[in-house]
């Protein structure tokens, strides 16, 4: 029973990490500009956690050293955001987006041991390597859309920041809370920008019937949704199965692009090289990772 429950779980994994995958076709689909199109998404998962966490009495039941604490995580989620998005409306293609997220393999070798003050891994130094000069190879054939890279570059950078972060927190704090305060955070600091600039079109101006169900379903089955769906299935699974799991993004991000986009989103044999490459060298640092 408990290994078809297990086989269950697994295929329920992978169905959610195609749901993730789902996130950079949704941000080439909606016309927002990326600032626009965080807040939104921001708001819409914080809301809807809040209610969850609110039918199940447990909205508040939060300290406030890690409230404030998730606040300040929540800024780097808000930034890894704003930079992939950023990444996509810049260069029109999801692909470059999500490849370039890879490269948090070799943030996380390079900031992980200060971090939790262990030895520095000789292969994740390595493989880093590789992924830069895989990207470096696919940038020198498509030098156009540098910018672009450079965003999908920090996006991996403040995304291997904010998974460090919350590691000190998911162990006393549930992923629902978690995300619920994060997105909360995000939704105060782009306000304070909006405000700032003057700009208060995202609170007076109407968006399209497509952005508007577009955004629904990105803030609440990609957000929110996928991280109360990811604790329950860590119950049954081990971490190994999720980071292998997860790894699988890049692929269906691309497969998906390529399937809904059609013509934009073919890129050249230059990039599908070192994409391979990219994806290969993540997926054999998890390898030897479970291995230790």
């Amino acid at each position: 029973m408990y290994k078809l429950i297990k086989n269950h779980k697994n295929y329920s994994l992978h169905f959610m990490v195609v749901i993730l995958g789902l996130t950079g076709v949704f941000g080439k689909l909606i016309s927002l500009e990326s600032l626009n199109l965080v807040w939104y998404r921001m708001l819409i998962a914080f809301l809807s956690l809040f209610i969850y966490l609110l039918i199940r009495k447990e909205a508040f039941s939060i300290s406030k050293i890690d409230f404030f604490g998730l606040l300040g995580v929540g800024v780097l989620v808000t930034l890894h955001w704003i930079f992939f998005f950023g990444s996509i409306k810049e260069t029109g293609s999801v692909s470059i987006a999500v490849v370039c997220l890879s490269t948090s393999s070799l943030f996380s070798a390079l900031i992980e041991p200060l971090f939790f003050k262990r030895k520095l891994l000789i292969y994740e130094l390595v493989m880093g390597l590789v992924v830069i000069i895989a990207l470096i190879y696919i940038l020198g054939t498509d030098s156009e859309n540098i910018l672009g890279y450079i965003y999908g570059i920090l996006a991996a950078f403040f995304g291997t920041m904010f998974t460090l972060f919350n590691a000190k927190y998911i162990n006393k704090v549930s992923a629902s809370k978690i995300t619920m305060v994060e997105m909360l955070s995000g939704v105060i600091i782009i306000s304070a920008i909006f405000v700032y600039n003057k700009d208060y079109t995202a609170f007076t101006n109407s968006i399209s019937f497509s952005d508007f169900s577009y955004l629904l379903i990105l803030g609440i089955l990609c957000t929110s949704m996928i991280f109360v769906w990811m604790t329950e299935i860590m119950k049954y699974i081990s971490p190994y199965s999720l980071i292998m799991a997860i790894n699988m993004e890049p692929i269906y991000s691309i497969i998906l692009a390529l399937i809904i986009f059609g013509e934009s989103e073919y890129m050249s044999t230059s990039f599908y090289i070192g994409s391979f490459v990219i994806i290969i060298t993540v997926f054999l640092e998890s390898y030897f990772k479970n291995k230790q």
